[in-house]
């Protein structure tokens, strides 16, 4: 058995029903706000095929656990990032202090 760890983004009009059947599925334990961790025996490829038929009207899926080789990994399994993220910028850094006006 494998852990795998899934963060995922319908938006606000999503359609949840789906995903949330399928993590029912999987016994599937809540990690916070669209974070969710599970067991499998199956590869990430093999999860990961579900997960692309769910989100096929939008949505991101981000799934981390082990490939065919054993190996963890990460990645979007639907959906891409989102660039640049909602934070950038937001420690100031790049940021020039003075402007023209």
């Amino acid at each position: 058995m494998a852990r795998f760890w899934l963060s995922y983004d319908l938006g606000l009009r999503g359609d949840y029903q789906p995903l949330y059947r399928w993590l029912d599925q999987v016994h599937a334990e809540e990690c916070g706000d669209s974070v969710a961790t599970f067991l499998s025996e199956e590869s990430r490829e093999a999860v990961a095929k579900p997960l692309k038929r769910i989100a096929k009207s939008g949505g991101r899926f981000y799934l981390i656990g082990k490939n065919q080789k054993g190996k963890f990994v990460g990645g979007f399994v639907a959906g891409r990032r989102i660039v640049p993220a909602s934070w950038a910028g937001a420690a100031g850094n790049g940021v020039d202090a003075e402007e023209e006006g």
